[in-house]
């Protein structure tokens, strides 16, 4: 029977991180731990090394057939036992019988996990910093467009294109220093048999732990119960799901800014690409819909990962089905969502024009606070000078009329500038204050610390 995909995470959405993610590459991880726990068993004296030695030949899926562990599985519902039948019986000899000696089943499969998420923080570790890379390109090139701020939606004072940009690219690089913290803290495995006292393993339990997780480049834990304490699970969760809305917020930023009444930015729009299947003139944001909406999935699977934190005694096994899901749906959906921004980005097309006037739209009115710090400077109370540009702005706003025009009808306005002056002052290019001199030393400081853009 040939398999028909039901979830979009294994076509729509799928992308090559999801190969960390396959019932091969766990049964691989599985195994791999079964041989370095052969090889250590073999070190203490309590295996012949001939048993290791087998054991480690044949410990990988070259011998050991997915198929053949499923078919066991079916038999004895229990896919960890079903991985070490299935390896017992590949080995020659008596090597079988050594085979997950003292070992409780979350010792393989919190070890194996360890080395999974390990590498698959590694992978969205490497995706981040090809976004960050395409997102300086963009701050550097759009550091000196001027363009209006919004605060609450509405027209706020000017800012420019490369601060927006750089915003965004410190925010992906405080995500990479936590991916660096964080995959510190799940880099833990745990060789303790039931309940994690060791008591299978003997006088050298504690040793057999360390050198196993020395082997396979991990760090023991210095106690645990049955399982690794999924505070470390729910933390990588986590961590992809606050990248998640880092990456929507940019796609939001995005969606906003393509409206037409808005028009400054426009995500990628191919010639061939229908926008609506019965409106052939939109240009949906689709792309960046669909980030924002993957970005809630994440968030959601946040609350499994804490609940899985909370389990009975020395184990239950109720984080264990949900585990199956959360990372590669959490890990395989953030990696597609940072490709799809980082094209986004890349390919991102910006109007000037409309950037330009949009900067303009409020007819001077988003420069009133420039005239109101003016007014103090020349000795007018600044709760005053609020007032009078309070007024003025809503005289602009109801007439339609350039804020500068009704401002020198004001005698106390009049008394103060001249009409020169206030053309000058209500120049929107000139009240940008260090929003340069911020994205340069911003981009001096990435480029030391990745070496971009050298």
């Amino acid at each position: 029977m040939v398999h028909k995909f039901i979830h979009p995470l294994e076509t729509r959405y799928r992308t090559d991180i999801a190969d960390l993610f396959t019932e091969e590459k766990k049964l691989e991880n599985w195994l791999k731990v079964e041989a370095v726990l052969a090889k250590v068993h073999a070190k203490f004296g309590n295996i012949p090394p001939e048993a290791a030695e087998e054991i480690n030949k044949k410990a990988n899926l070259d011998y050991v057939n997915i198929d053949r562990v499923k078919q066991i599985d079916n038999e004895i519902h229990h896919d960890l036992m079903a991985m070490v039948k299935a390896l017992a019986e590949q080995c020659e000899g008596d090597a079988g019988k050594y085979i997950h000696l003292g070992a409780t089943s979350y010792d393989i499969e919190d070890t194996a996990s360890a080395l999974q998420l390990r590498e698959a923080l590694l992978y969205i570790e490497a995706s981040l910093k090809r976004l960050l890379q395409v997102m300086m390109e963009k701050m550097n090139q759009n550091k000196n467009l001027i363009c209006i701020g919004r605060t609450h939606g509405q027209h706020a004072i000017p800012t420019t294109y490369g601060m927006r940009f750089g915003v965004w690219a410190y925010e992906i690089d405080r995500h990479i220093d936590r991916i660096s913290q964080i995959k510190e803290r799940i880099s833990y495995g745990k060789m303790s048999g039931a309940v994690g006292t060791m008591a299978s393993f003997g006088e050298n339990g504690i040793k057999i732990q360390k050198e196993l997780t020395k082997q396979l480049n991990l760090n023991p834990v210095l106690i645990a119960n049955q399982i690794i304490q999924r505070d470390r699970h729910a933390e990588v969760i986590f961590l992809t799901s606050i990248i998640g809305q880092t990456l929507a917020k940019i796609a939001r930023e995005n969606r906003i800014l393509q409206r037409n009444e808005i028009a400054e930015m426009f995500e990628p729009f191919k010639k061939r690409q229908v926008g609506s299947s019965t409106m052939p003139h939109k240009r949906n944001p689709h792309k960046s819909e669909r980030i924002c909406s993957l970005a809630r999935v994440l968030k959601s699977n946040t609350i499994i990962a804490l609940d899985n934190i909370v389990l009975e005694d020395e184990r239950d096994l109720t984080n264990s089905a949900s585990e199956r899901i959360v990372f590669a749906e959490n890990f395989i959906f953030l990696d597609f969502m940072i490709s799809q921004l980082t094209s986004n980005i890349h390919n991102i097309v910006i109007n000037k024009e409309n950037i330009e006037k949009n900067l303009n739209l409020t007819k001077g009115a988003c420069l009133a606070e420039k005239v109101m710090v003016e007014l103090v400077n020349r000795g007018i109370g600044r709760q005053e000078g609020h007032e009078i540009l309070r007024k003025a702005a809503i005289q602009a706003r109801e007439k339609n009329r350039f804020m500068k025009d009704i401002l020198i009808e004001i005698p106390i306005i009049k008394d103060n500038f001249g009409q020169d002056e206030l053309e000058s002052i209500f120049d929107p290019h000139n009240y940008i204050g260090k929003a340069i001199e911020q994205v340069e030393n911003l981009q001096t400081y990435l480029n030391n610390k990745y070496n971009f853009l050298r």
